[in-house]
């Protein structure tokens, strides 16, 4: 499963198939939790760290707004970087479940899927999972879904591609930041251009909405 388009899908539409899940992967996934009931409340989420130096700004940066966020960790970095997974949590933040070394489901066995995955539970404490890239197949999905919830999202920032400036970025959530929405942004040294400067812009549209930044608790 990917939500990268096809060419034909590129020219038909550019940007918001991008940003946002197309409705038949919502479909075909019911299960999977996509975006969240709540009226004043949206949920930052930050896949791949912890990373030296884009962690600690994002925390900063966080703290400013008094917001809270869930940090989807790769097992091998908190294992690298045990003060810096340690911080995220000393600040309130959340923390899922992002494989231990950001696997791609597709061309990997379950067995070798899964214990990527248990892997990283031996590390970090949660009850909340989101797949690398997207990429998995169905009986991984049911395999790991009997242990965790699975948060994906309704808001891709891409932050992560050399191909989105920052401005087009930041301009891509704010169109579509609502009440409830899970916004994904990335804790990487290639996402930090785009990230840095979307991240201050969003938190100031969600305090002029009323809207509360929240970790995810289901």
């Amino acid at each position: 499963m990917s939500y990268e388009a096809t060419s034909q899908q590129r020219n038909s539409s550019k940007t918001i198939m991008k940003i946002k899940p197309w409705g038949f992967i919502k479909r075909l996934y019911p299960d999977f939790v996509w975006e969240i009931e709540d009226r004043n409340g949206i949920f930052l989420t930050f896949d791949d760290g912890p990373t030296p130096g884009v962690t600690e700004w994002i925390l900063a940066t966080l703290r400013r707004y008094d917001a809270k966020a869930t940090f989807f960790v790769l097992g091998k970095n908190a294992e690298q970087y045990p003060d810096l997974y340690q911080r995220i949590l000393d600040e309130g933040h959340k923390i899922g479940n992002h494989t231990y070394s950001h696997q791609k489901g597709w061309g990997m066995s379950l067995e070798r899927y899964i214990e990527d995955v248990d892997l990283a539970a031996g590390l970090l404490q949660t009850e909340l999972f989101r797949p690398p890239y997207a990429r998995v197949t169905p009986s991984q999905m049911r395999a790991v879904g009997q242990r965790y919830k699975i948060i994906m999202w309704n808001i891709l920032s891409r932050d992560y591609s050399p191909t989105v400036s920052p401005t087009e970025c930041a301009k891509g959530v704010l169109k579509h930041i609502a009440p409830g929405a899970i916004i994904a942004f990335h804790d990487s040294d290639k996402s930090f251009r785009n990230m840095s400067y979307a991240l201050p812009r969003v938190l100031e549209r969600a305090k002029e909405l009323g809207l509360k930044c929240k970790i995810i608790e289901l």
